[in-house]
């Protein structure tokens, strides 16, 4: 593989664990790796207020190994972003199959079938998630 075919890496890092670090580690084998960091209005459509603000977890995230490039997006539908950079890949964990992000997951496999690209989905971390995290700091 080529590696500057681009990767598409959409995440909101709320808080950076173990599962996202898996995400970024399976497309940097891919190629360059873009991730589309969510807006704090792109969270709050689908989850709640983030903990922290959009810079504080773009300095987070473009530290992270792996991570080439740290872009914006804007909305849940990672559709404008899709268009506009064509990646060879996406990559995201499988937790989209169900949940609030399962009506942008068809729309993001047919967007990048239209230009030859490849969504990859690897297996979501087990007995990691952000939402899990917040529920066990709050009971503490």
């Amino acid at each position: 593989m080529d590696k500057k075919e681009l990767v598409y890496v959409p995440m909101a890092v709320d808080i950076l664990h173990p599962g996202h670090i898996n995400i970024i580690k399976e497309a940097a084998k891919y190629g360059k790796v873009i991730v589309g960091l969510f807006s704090d209005e792109a969270i709050k459509s689908y989850k709640r207020v983030p903990y922290m603000n959009y810079e504080m977890r773009k300095i987070i995230i473009e530290n992270v190994k792996g991570v080439d490039e740290v872009i914006c997006q804007e909305i849940k539908d990672y559709s404008p972003n899709l268009i506009k950079l064509k990646p060879k890949y996406m990559v995201h964990g499988t937790d989209w199959r169900e949940g609030p992000l399962a009506d942008v997951r068809q729309k993001a496999i047919d967007l990048m079938a239209s230009w030859g690209g490849e969504v990859i989905e690897p297996e979501y971390t087990k007995g990691v998630s952000s939402s899990q995290l917040i529920k066990t700091i709050k009971e503490r």
